[in-house]
């Protein structure tokens, strides 16, 4: 029925789902069955709940799951209770996979519900079971120790509490050397959440060389290893101080960079470009980025604005364009490229108003009053017929745009 439901075939609101599978496999897990039918129910169960918050959020306050889970951790059973060495191997064998049916129970019931969240973090000692099963032999418990870490660590409250208490970014840096794929590509995930500007772990992430790590990430074969790689990195540059963003720079090459905004993949060149927006911010950092690549990044713009791409591209290419046209020094890297100002003009008019509206963007970056210059730069796009575009622009039945 699981499997049925997963696939489509009958709807994650069925009595048949609600009333039946999923109690039943709850009660798989409770504490008076056989170890082999508490690792099937928990596994089955986190299975059916994986992508559907309501069946989440009812697992989740069925029969006290959240504590009952806890007691998987408790194999094998203490010393003194060992009398027979049968039984003390069968639970040896049987402990790694509980420990990781329990973690894939919590990734599931944990992956959209912050109530959930809290609730499993405040399970006892639910933090050091992670920690620990970071670093298990076990390469299963390790991957779904790692699951269960990227699920919570979806939480923003979490990110700055228990997170930090618990120095979980430690064993995650660890856990990213020399791991296979599966595991890389969710602990990556991890680190993208943990590099969040609010996440007081971003700090010593960064400290204990994350962004070399980063960088060649996105060298990767693996598709999801490269998004996750340049992901973290955009998360890293937002709002950074200028030493950061240029060791970005430095550590991904001009050449990499290039490599990453011609990928195959839409997803790597939306967050290569939401990397450059972020690196591309505040004056002062504008200016030195721009004096010392502005060559290569306009020659980027350049290609992504003439190659067939999709709206949402582009405009993430123009608001860089209007980016740049914010600094004081860069401006003229607009100004100077008929190429590029032909450009802006031309998605002035163009037909999407996403597009329009980013271009004018770049427009009115250019031409403020107070800034030294503007005159020369009013009049230069005067002659190009900018004003003519505006004043046609300024009759539109969008609201947006008239007001720009």
């Amino acid at each position: 029925l699981t499997s049925m439901c997963r696939a489509g075939a009958i709807r994650t609101d069925d009595p048949c789902i609600v009333l039946k599978t999923l109690p039943c496999l709850v009660r798989m897990c409770s504490k008076d069955r056989l170890l082999e039918e508490r690792v099937e129910g928990a596994e089955t169960l986190a299975y059916l709940i994986e992508t559907d918050v309501e069946l989440q959020r009812m697992a989740s306050i069925t029969d006290h799951l959240i504590v009952m889970l806890a007691d998987y951790f408790k194999y094998p059973s203490s010393v003194s209770a060992i009398t027979d060495i049968k039984r003390l191997d069968h639970d040896l064998k049987h402990a790694h996979e509980l420990r990781q049916a329990a973690f894939k129970l919590y990734a599931s019931l944990g992956a959209n519900d912050e109530d959930i969240r809290k609730k499993i973090i405040e399970t006892e000692n639910m933090m050091d079971r992670i920690v620990n099963g970071l670093s298990e032999s076990s390469i299963k418990v390790r991957l779904a120790a790692v699951r269960c870490l990227h699920s919570l660590s979806r939480s923003v409250q979490q990110l700055r509490t228990s997170f930090q208490d618990h120095a979980v970014w430690k064993p995650l840096m660890k856990v990213l050397q020399n791991a296979p794929n599966e595991i890389l590509v969710v602990a990556s995930s991890t680190l993208c959440n943990l590099l969040l500007e609010f996440s007081p772990s971003k700090e010593p992430i960064l400290e204990s060389g994350a962004i070399e790590l980063l960088c060649s990430l996105t060298q990767s074969e693996n598709l999801a290893l490269r998004v996750n790689g340049i992901w973290a990195l955009m998360n890293m540059a937002f709002q950074a101080e200028q030493k950061i963003k240029s060791d970005i720079l430095r550590g991904l090459s001009t050449e990499q960079l290039f490599q990453l905004l011609s990928d195959s993949d839409v997803n790597v060149l939306m967050k290569t470009l939401g990397l450059l927006r972020n690196l591309l911010s505040t004056r002062p950092h504008i200016d030195h980025i721009m004096s010392t690549h502005g060559k290569q990044i306009m020659q980027a713009v350049t290609l992504i604005l003439e190659g067939e791409h999709n709206i949402e591209v582009k405009e993430q290419t123009l608001c860089i364009l209007a980016n740049i046209a914010d600094g004081t020094t860069a401006k003229e890297l607009i100004m100077t490229n008929d190429d590029i100002l032909q450009k802006i003009k031309y998605y002035m008019s163009h037909s999407n108003a996403k597009l329009q509206l980013a271009a004018m963007f770049c427009i009115s970056n250019l031409i403020w009053n107070e800034e030294e210059g503007s005159q020369e730069r009013q009049d230069k796009l005067r002659d190009m017929g900018i004003v003519d575009i505006l004043h046609k622009l300024s009759q539109s039945s969008d609201p947006n745009l008239c007001d720009k």
